[in-house]
């Protein structure tokens, strides 16, 4: 999410706890699982990213759904969710999303019948555009060097899912990537002028990696934040595409507050996908069901006038769900039946778990259940 620039900043001094201490948490009760599910094919995602669901168990959250109390995965899918989405990080802070994290949230997925979107940051911690550092381990690689390391990396995570009998159906190369990744070599904007070839030669890494690790086939996703911004996509992979990155869906983040109003939303997957001839997949959206008064929190979205149709959409239970189903309407709006769905980031993201030391939850108003963990009507959404 592009709002986590700030908070990657202070990935040095660490992790998503509930508290500011450098104790890592406890450990998340068991959720009991079957044996691998082999799942139906997608015909349109509806989606939620959990990566934050261990550590929400193990500071004692429990969420429900009229009147079911169950682990949010099986509550999501109850309503028809299909997807989840898990980020993984490279070596992260204890107990955050590593890659035995993913694994086991990966087997809840599957085992609740949702599909895998796996989203490498190919960083240590958060990654974003305001900032893409390479893992510490991968520090001081030259590009061909690096190029094999992103390769192997992605193969390996690949084949740790497929492995456990939980193949990911989707898997994004890198994460918000407008301004390349793994800097400063996979750059784009740098030296007073762009640099594309790296960056392509990175990500055509990830792609082939991504295969090599699924034998039976993976969708590959290359991931933009400028939802709503027509022009900077099309620049994005106008520029991609020149350099022969092979890939299979567009990627977007779409949060009103950084990215517009939904009608350019809309022209933007209407222009994107007859363009390129591919899908389009809004892999992180949100709207926020509360505006806080003060609380010492800095949300990122406080007031009104941040949302661009605030009169159609208010902050409020039902505003929320107003706005989920016109995103619904958009995707079946889009040419050629090529709107693929969304994912809805965090959207059991309570107060109480922070994204690092020192840096308050700012998104804990934008989620799906209420702080108490109830479901709100937004959930409604994930309906086939």
């Amino acid at each position: 999410m592009a709002g986590m620039a700030g908070v990657a900043a202070t990935a040095a001094c660490i992790g998503p706890f509930p508290t500011d201490s450098a104790a890592p948490p406890s450990r998340a009760p068991e959720v009991p699982v079957g044996p691998p599910r082999v799942l139906p094919p997608i015909d349109h995602v509806r989606g939620a990213d959990l990566s934050f669901t261990l550590q929400l168990e193990a500071v004692g959250r429990t969420f429900s759904d009229r009147g079911r109390t169950a682990p949010v995965e099986q509550l999501l899918a109850a309503r028809g969710a299909n997807l989840v989405r898990l980020r993984l990080w490279v070596n992260p802070p204890p107990a955050t999303n590593d890659l035995a994290t993913a694994l086991v949230l990966g087997r809840r997925a599957n085992s609740a019948g949702c599909h895998l979107l796996l989203d490498l940051h190919y960083s240590d911690f958060w990654a974003d555009p305001g900032i893409q550092a390479p893992p510490a381990a991968w520090t001081g690689q030259d590009l061909a060097r690096l190029g094999r390391t992103v390769h192997g990396y992605t193969r390996d995570v690949v084949a740790a899912f497929v492995a456990q009998g939980t193949p990911p159906a989707m898997i994004q190369i890198g994460n918000e990537v407008s301004r390349g990744m793994l800097w400063p070599l996979g750059a784009i904007y740098r030296d007073g002028g762009e640099r594309w070839d790296a960056f392509a030669e990175l990500l055509k890494a990830g792609v082939a990696g991504a295969r090599e690790g699924a034998p039976n086939g993976v969708q590959t996703i290359v991931h933009v934040e400028t939802g709503g911004d027509n022009l900077a996509c099309r620049h994005f992979y106008d520029n991609i595409g020149r350099r022969g990155v092979e890939f299979d869906l567009i990627g977007l983040s779409y949060f009103p507050w950084w990215h517009g109003s939904l009608p350019m939303l809309r022209a933007n997957m209407a222009d994107l996908a007859p363009r390129y001839g591919k899908d389009v997949l809004i892999v992180e959206t949100g709207y926020p069901w509360i505006l806080p008064d003060t609380d010492g929190v800095s949300y990122y979205v406080s007031k009104p006038a941040q949302l661009p149709e605030r009169d159609r959409f208010p902050a409020t239970p039902d505003g929320q769900a107003a706005f989920f189903e016109q995103l619904r309407a958009i995707r079946s709006e889009v040419p050629d039946g090529r709107g693929f769905g969304f994912v809805a980031w965090e959207p059991a993201w309570m107060p109480e778990i922070r994204a690092s030391r020192g840096e308050e939850n700012r998104y804990a108003n934008i989620t799906m259940f209420d702080w108490y963990g109830a479901g709100l009507p937004s959930l409604g959404a994930f309906r086939a």
